[in-house]
């Protein structure tokens, strides 16, 4: 399964009669949690005798279902999260807790209110447990990163085959040695073989993902190893699991069966990832852009993923493959927000996830244990559970080329089964293949091998040094983490059909063609050269050729990938538009006009005014010289002054992008200011240190693109004066400074940036916070 990971938490307001450092210890929340489930249960009990002769399923039971299942789910949900272990392990016994293992025996009459035998009534929590099975596949494959598997290499390859391979074979074999009473059709084995080989096979990544992220090994190249093998196992046992269940459906295991399956799979698969990848793209760009009611953008994901299921059922593969796919193309999508994919997430979350594993809590009886027969055969399947995952893993780790503390730490954390195996075993006892014992067994074998897993998987790990080349680069990562440019995920760009504007379409170009940055091109009415295009149509095409023009790629082996242009045409004026737009989610506006100074040396007022609407980081260009005259060919030679600060910094990565996109180098200014007399030589050691320490950050920023980086520093001289001596001595073309806007109508980036503005025979990217 893929990992669950929540947002971050928001914390619910204190009552007002409760002084704010008051916090209720530990055991009054357990006994007002459980008088809250004990008033829930007493009011099934009403509901239920209430209902009385009548027939038919009932809604106050129902509700009543939902909220005690998502309230148990949670406390203990989060009484795991606090001793160490995964939270759906709590849902998943809130489920046991609720059923007949432990309420049913406590007390029964009360268990039998809350959950009643009724078909109605178990139908309305099947159809909420399918629906979640949905979504927790789509929210698997929204955080299925494909790219973590080529990362990993022959390493996961080898790991994911082996560890699928071995398990399935011992579950399989398991299969065909069961007793015939624990098989709900002997004249079906096979059947019930490849279920459990499938369910015995598969680790689940969540649980997988947190305990690496938790022990800090996330960009490690164990952990990435470890989280790859996870994905590529789930991807994999997915389409296992689609076949199967394709085969369960048809009701026989037969040739014609498996190979309509098998074929079914592989048409779905290759149709998803060519064209269907493009069509889900566009949905969701469209529905963003063309939407003004609330949360459109989720329920165009719910449709593609019921629309995708669907698809997969009319083929004759299980509805779980078309979620899973769909969950893997929509997180690939150029513009999915970090605030969409959480306001999904927190949805699946809240309500389905505890909703679903307490459903399946449910169904599994503990009480069966008692059976000792039956009870040496859970712990059979749980030891040849372990058995198969950590001898597949740590084979596959030691073909991939891991040492045996690599493999042994790879072997102990594929074999957390959790979550994953839960919904197998739901689908196989909802479809008749497994029995409700053996249900019962696989549940137990999720528990038990989960719950073991992550302090097996933090001793393993503690054991595995850390090398001096997996230490730079950690470092390395770790510093282009803190970039600017790197995070940017969608740019709107406005300009006219000005030289400026089209200066600033290069620009915007060359920033978005080295690391794939989808754009939304805003042509705003301007004077410029007019032909039979439209103005968007040019903007984009200037775009596109900057792009194009990209000579590095975004990383050692890969090509820049196309640029995504959209054009927003609009008959609104420019403030309107911008602040259209900026509800869409855009991470930088990039301005470009012809009128972009005013007769006394300050921004003209329709600058202002774009940039007024618009609340986030802000590029503003002003171009000179050579720009205006060639803006699509002239070269450029870039000056960043930096100061240290957080500001100065995403103009030095602005910089160093737009300088590894045209192949060329650039010169770091700093200016030092100091005082006179004994006050400058005191303060001159401490200045030099701070100097060097600026000039070595932007040097390394430079140096890890590619970048040749000159340094040069200037003192005792007015910051505006520097620049432009600098500027005019060694011919540079273009100034990238970075700056802060200030209160007030105009936009005004203090006195240092007007005075270059107002002075400044070159170029000027303003790079706003």
């Amino acid at each position: 399964m893929g990992t669950f990971a929540a947002p971050a938490r928001l914390r619910a307001g204190v009552p007002h009669a409760m002084p704010c450092s008051t916090v209720l210890p530990t055991s009054t929340r357990v006994r007002v949690g459980l008088c809250a489930l004990a008033a829930l249960a007493l009011s099934a009990q009403g509901a239920f005798a209430a209902e009385g002769a009548k027939t038919g399923a009932s809604e106050v039971i129902f509700l009543v279902q939902l909220v005690a299942l998502m309230l148990v789910g949670r406390l203990l949900g989060e009484l795991m999260n606090r001793i160490g272990q995964p939270s759906v392990m709590g849902m998943l016994l809130g489920g046991i807790v609720l059923g007949p293992s432990v309420l049913g025996v406590v007390w029964p009459d009360l268990q039998h209110a809350m959950f009643p035998s009724a078909p109605e009534q178990k139908a309305m929590l099947d159809g909420v447990a399918q629906f979640g099975i949905l979504l927790l596949l789509l929210l698997t494959g929204m955080e299925t990163d494909l790219k973590l598997v080529r990362t990993a290499g022959k390493a996961a390859l080898s790991i994911s085959l082996t560890g699928v391979a071995v398990p399935f074979i011992c579950g399989f074999a398991l299969g065909q040695l069961m007793p015939e009473w624990l098989l709900p059709h002997p004249d079906q084995r096979l059947l019930t073989s490849l279920f459990l080989g499938t369910a015995l096979s598969i680790s689940s990544i969540k649980i997988v993902a947190a305990v690496v992220r938790e022990m800090g090994f996330t960009r490690r190249k164990l952990g990435l190893i470890i989280v790859a093998s996870a994905i590529c196992e789930d991807s994999i046992g997915w389409v296992i699991i689609a076949i199967t269940l394709g085969l369960a459906q048809a009701g026989t295991v037969d040739l014609m069966s498996a190979a309509k399956s098998v074929l079914g799979t592989a048409v779905f698969l290759i149709a998803s990832f060519t064209f269907g990848r493009r069509i889900v793209y566009f949905l969701i760009r469209w529905t963003n852009d063309n939407f003004e009611s609330d949360f459109p953008v989720i329920t165009m994901i719910l449709v593609i993923m019921g629309v995708m299921a669907l698809t997969t059922h009319f083929i004759g593969v299980h509805t779980v493959l078309g979620a899973f796919v769909a969950g893997v193309l929509i997180g690939e999508s150029p513009i999915l927000s970090k605030h969409i994919d959480e306001q999904l997430r927190g949805l699946i979350l809240a309500f389905f996830m505890p909703v679903f594993f307490g459903i399946a809590g449910l169904s599994a009886d503990i009480t069966v244990l008692h059976d000792v027969p039956l009870l040496l055969l859970t712990v059979g399947l749980i030891a040849i559970a372990s058995f198969g995952k950590f001898a597949g893993a740590f084979i596959g780790g030691k073909i991939g080329g891991l040492t045996r503390r690599e493999a042994f730490a790879l072997a102990c954390g594929m074999n957390a089964r959790g979550s994953t195996e839960v919904i197998i075993a739901t689908i196989g006892l909802s479809m008749g293949a497994l029995t409700q014992n053996l249900f019962t067994m696989i549940v137990a074998m999720a528990v038990a091998t989960t719950m073991a897993m992550p302090p097996m998987l933090r001793w393993a790990l503690g054991r595995v040094p850390l090398s001096k080349a997996e230490k730079e680069r950690l470092e390395r990562e770790e510093f282009e983490a803190r970039g600017f440019v790197s995070n940017l995920e969608r740019l709107l760009l406005a300009v006219d059909q000005s030289p400026n504007g089209k200066f600033t379409a290069r620009l915007a170009g060359l920033l978005v063609g080295t690391h794939g940055i989808a754009i939304t091109v805003v042509p705003l009415s301007g004077r410029g050269k007019q032909d039979k295009k439209e103005p968007g149509d040019r903007v984009e095409e200037a775009v596109k050729a900057a792009a194009e023009d990209t000579k590095l790629a975004r990383n050692s082996e890969d090509e820049p990938a196309p640029v995504d242009v959209t054009v927003r045409k609009h008959r609104a004026s420019s403030g309107e538009i911008i602040a259209k737009e900026a509800k869409k989610g855009y991470d930088l506006l990039v301005v470009g006009i012809e009128n972009t100074r005013n007769k006394s040396g300050g921004f003209h007022p329709d600058v202002s005014r774009i940039a007024s609407a618009f609340e986030g980081p802000l590029a503003v260009v002003s171009a000179n010289g050579g720009h205006l005259k060639q803006p699509q060919q002239s070269p450029l030679h870039l000056l960043v002054p930096v100061t240290g600060n957080e500001v100065s910094r995403r103009a030095a990565d602005v910089a160093i992008a737009i300088a590894r996109a045209s192949e060329c180098p650039i010169t770091a200014l700093y200016v030092a200011t100091g005082g006179a007399g004994n006050g400058r030589r005191r303060r001159g050691f401490r200045a030099r240190r701070q100097e060097q320490a600026i000039m070595k950050d932007v040097v390394e920023m430079a140096d890890r693109h590619d970048v040749m980086a000159r340094t040069a520093v200037h003192s005792d001289v007015a910051p505006h004066e520097a620049i432009l001596a600098e500027a005019k001595k060694h011919g540079h073309d273009l100034i990238v400074m970075g700056v802060s806007r200030r209160p007030g109508d105009n936009l005004f980036f203090g006195d240092t940036a007007a005075a270059v503005l107002e002075n400044s025979p070159a170029s000027i990217v303003f790079v706003a916070s």
